[in-house]
């Protein structure tokens, strides 16, 4: 078994319409119900899907990096070609 497959990785068909099905026990485990909702997030060379809500990774590292450290972490950086990016 590939490192992939060990952390849940598919293979889905997009239909015509663009549409795929998230399986039963990926929406079980996620807390997705009925018409609710994902993230999709572009990163260029892939997708990555999160559940949106509460328990979402926007909304965890959203509590977790207030803006305050934020302002820490990006004061520590020494290499000024990284500090604006």
């Amino acid at each position: 078994m590939s490192k992939l497959q060990e952390v849940g990785s598919n293979v889905y068909r997009v239909s015509a319409r663009g549409q795929l099905s998230l399986p039963a026990d990926a929406r079980r485990r996620w807390g997705i119900a009925e018409g609710g909702s994902v993230e999709l997030f572009d990163l260029g060379e892939c997708v990555v899907m999160l559940p949106t809500g509460r328990r979402s990774a926007r909304a965890s590292l959203a509590e977790a990096l207030t803006a305050q450290r934020y302002r820490e972490y990006t004061a520590a950086i020494d290499d000024p070609d990284l500090i604006d990016e």
